[in-house]
């Protein structure tokens, strides 16, 4: 490739990620958005960490479906109950690290 050919694919590449976040940005500046549609958005976050504990704790490195992972399991339950308990982010992570560290020093 020559250096035309990186400057075009760069350019490009800079274009994917920039369009997705102005054009929404432009387009909702100047319309007011429902309210059903800001009562909804308060559970993507949720959703989006949802997915990604339970590729964690479900999901082998080569993608394969695994439920031997006792230590994380367990863990993941124990800090659900904390965080729904206390609310506290703090707590909640000092628990899941000490709970990750006892279960895998007893299985």
């Amino acid at each position: 490739m020559s250096d035309l050919d990186y400057l075009i694919l760069i350019v490009l590449a800079a274009l994917v990620a920039f369009v997705p976040r102005v054009v929404p940005l432009l387009y909702f500046s100047k319309r007011q958005i429902p309210e059903w549609f800001n009562e909804w958005m308060k559970y993507i976050p949720v959703a989006l960490f949802t997915a990604l504990i339970a590729k964690d704790v479900f999901v082998t490195a080569n993608y394969t479906y695994n439920s031997k992972n006792l230590t994380e399991i367990l863990s993941t339950i124990l800090v659900f109950i904390v965080a729904a308990k206390t609310k506290s982010m703090g707590i909640t992570v000092v628990v899941g690290l000490v709970a990750i560290i006892a279960f895998a020093a007893l299985f």
